[in-house]
């Protein structure tokens, strides 16, 4: 397809609201699974060291 100015690029023949919403759906969504992935991560990192001390706690009480 061929445009004869950047405005008709930006215009997409009728269908910029379609189209650049499309692009700002699937760019909003990938964002959040970034954020997603690393408020998990962190989560499951914190977890593990809670666990972490935990179980060294039990074995120092052991050990005693």
């Amino acid at each position: 397809m061929q445009w004869a100015s950047w405005s008709d690029f930006w215009a997409m023949g009728g269908y910029a609201f379609f189209v650049w919403g499309s692009y700002g759906v699937t760019a909003a969504l990938m964002i959040a699974e970034v954020i997603l992935v690393v408020r998990r991560r962190r989560a499951t990192l914190e977890q593990l060291a809670r666990a972490a001390r935990m179980e060294k706690g039990q074995r120092n009480e052991s050990s005693q």
